[in-house]
């Protein structure tokens, strides 16, 4: 059975499928000696190498589906680079080997909230997709004056500059006066689109967080920043939802005493970032450097390691 390359070597954590046709496009892909051409179809036993190196490849059967559920702070973009040095979602996410995590969609900058993240590039475009139609919830403070009116006309469907859209529910949950709290759903997810409903009515979101995914809610005392990975019935609901089979095996041990990273920890690592890209963006001086006779930390202190999955 063969594949196309772009997926195969997108699976092995090489890039997205449009990067790696990229790639293939500029000629640094090469299957038995042979530059790559878009439209190779390959069975992962060839020798394929970018950039002149040997790409180890997997088959689909032996890769792990694994999904993150990450607290997507404000201020971090969903790029994996960003050209003015923001901090990005990617961060501080574990690292893996022979795989790379693909974000189920995106947030904006000002935008908070629940991320998934997974290793199957094909549940993440399935999931995205809006014929699945994959409903997102979210906590929505507006300011301005909102009336019964305004509200009936987002839950039939307003007219934006690229096309109809509406909230599929629409729920007052608290706040007075000019700062009221909404819940609301839609199950596509079009750029900005919830600020843009709300301002169509002449209303301004003063605070947008993503509280829900499907059936995945955000994980309770999972702070800013913080991540847990999804064990593996709901990693199953979310296949089962996109029309893929069901994964077999799962990297989270459902019998240890604490399944997710315990929060102090995750809690003091967010800290340790916000001050290290604080200081990056402000132009603080850089530490100095250990002396170079230094072997190892000091009495009394634990050596650091970074997260590898």
């Amino acid at each position: 059975m063969t594949e196309k390359l772009q997926k195969v070597l997108a699976r092995a954590g090489k890039g997205s499928r449009r990067e790696i046709e990229a790639m293939i496009s500029q000629g640094r892909v090469s299957v038995d000696g042979k530059v790559a051409v878009l439209g190779d179809r390959v069975t992962g036993s060839e020798n394929i190498r970018l950039d002149g190196h040997v790409v180890e490849t997997q088959a689909e059967s032996d890769i792990v589906c694994r999904v993150l559920a990450y607290h997507k702070p404000e201020g971090e973009v969903s790029t994996r680079k960003d050209p003015e040095g923001r901090p990005t979602v990617f961060d501080r996410l574990p690292r893996l080997q022979g795989a790379r995590w693909v974000a189920v969609g995106r947030l904006d900058v000002n935008t908070s909230g629940l991320l998934l993240f997974t290793t199957d590039g094909e549940l993440a475009n399935r999931l995205m997709h809006p014929r699945h139609e994959i409903d997102r919830e979210y906590a929505v403070r507006v300011f301005g004056e909102v009336n019964e009116a305004m509200l009936q006309r987002l839950r039939k469907g307003v007219m934006l500059e690229d096309g109809e859209a509406r909230f599929d529910t629409l729920k007052y949950t608290g706040g007075e006066g000019m700062n009221l709290w909404f819940h609301v759903t839609l199950k596509e997810g079009r750029n900005r689109e919830v600020r843009r409903l709300w301002e169509s009515q002449g209303v301004q979101v003063s605070r947008l967080m993503r509280v829900r995914y499907g059936k995945i809610e955000m994980p309770k005392n999972l702070p800013r920043g913080g991540w847990s990975e999804l064990a593996l019935d709901q990693v199953n609901y979310l296949r089962k939802a996109v029309g893929l089979p069901p994964e077999q095996e799962s990297k989270v041990d459902v019998n240890a005493p604490d399944r997710f990273k315990q929060v102090a920890r995750i809690r003091k690592a967010v800290r340790k970032h916000n001050t290290r890209v604080k200081g990056a963006g402000t132009g603080a001086a850089p530490k100095k450097p250990a002396p170079t006779g230094s072997r190892g930390p000091k009495p009394g202190q634990r050596q650091k390691r970074k997260t590898r999955m």
